[in-house]
């Protein structure tokens, strides 16, 4: 299985960005995708987290701002960002649990600037 995350970039204070994950090759039974966002110095968070059945979870910092979404046909999970603050720059990482195992794709860089 390999994830290949999309969409990071630079992008002023208040603006947006929509980042994508692809799952490809035995992927059957995504049973959770998400994503994860690193900085230096400090421990990967999850930044939100879409099940099969539809139910997602979001961390405090980004609810009501990120929205997270999955496309189940394509194993193509999304995650939209938006009012982005300076602090959302990061590292974001997308993972997956197919059959019980954790995916991770590399990092795509997302920076927002004041």
């Amino acid at each position: 299985v390999q994830l290949q995350a999309s969409g990071g970039g630079l992008v002023q204070v208040g603006g947006s960005l929509r980042l994508s994950c692809a799952a490809s090759g035995p992927a059957d039974n995504v049973l959770v995708m998400g994503w994860y966002r690193q900085t230096p110095g400090k421990q990967r968070e999850m930044v939100a987290a879409a099940a099969e059945d539809g139910s997602t979870d979001y961390a405090n910092a980004v609810r009501g701002r990120f929205t997270i979404s999955r496309d189940n046909a394509k194993n193509t999970a999304y995650l939209q960002m938006n009012s982005l603050k300076p602090e959302d720059t990061a590292v974001y990482y997308c993972s997956a649990v197919i059959q019980g195992v954790a995916y991770w794709g590399k990092g795509t860089l997302v920076t927002v600037s004041s």
